[in-house]
């Protein structure tokens, strides 16, 4: 069997995708956050929730999210509050929280436009169909 050539589409898209999650990894590192704090900050930033919500979500145990929570709600990042109708026991953003998810997304934004800013609207489409698709074929 031959060794996969460095131009082909599989392997030009795994190193596109590498570079794409360090490049998105450096903010997070730079404000001392680990890899998954954002995803919290910006499910957060939709809304507060519960601690079993939010685990739900992420299809994680309580208890492993419990830690993290613990050094966001430390770093001044999230608090924990009533949340929703019923006034739930949860955890919602602070007001820095907010900030350091807002200036994640912005450059999360700004990477996908250099990445994707020289395509029409219609191939940016047609790759992101093209990729899910993908995706799905993997997923099985």
């Amino acid at each position: 069997m031959s060794r996969p050539s460095p131009r082909s589409t599989l392997y030009r898209l795994i190193e596109a995708g590498q570079l794409a999650h360090k490049a998105l990894l450096l903010p997070l590192l730079e404000r001392g956050l680990e890899p998954g704090d954002d995803a919290i900050l910006f499910e957060l930033g939709r809304s507060g929730t519960t601690e079993a919500a939010l685990a739900g979500q992420f299809g994680v145990a309580e208890d492993a999210l419990a830690d993290r929570l613990a050094r966001l709600i430390e770093r001044e990042l999230v608090t924990r509050q009533a949340v929703g109708p019923e006034l739930a026991p949860g955890v919602a953003l602070t007001e820095r929280g907010v900030r350091i998810r807002n200036g994640l997304a912005d450059h999360w934004a700004q990477l996908e436009e250099a990445l994707m800013g020289e395509l029409k609207p219609k191939h940016r489409k047609r790759l992101g169909d093209h990729l899910k698709r993908f995706v799905e074929l993997l997923s099985l």
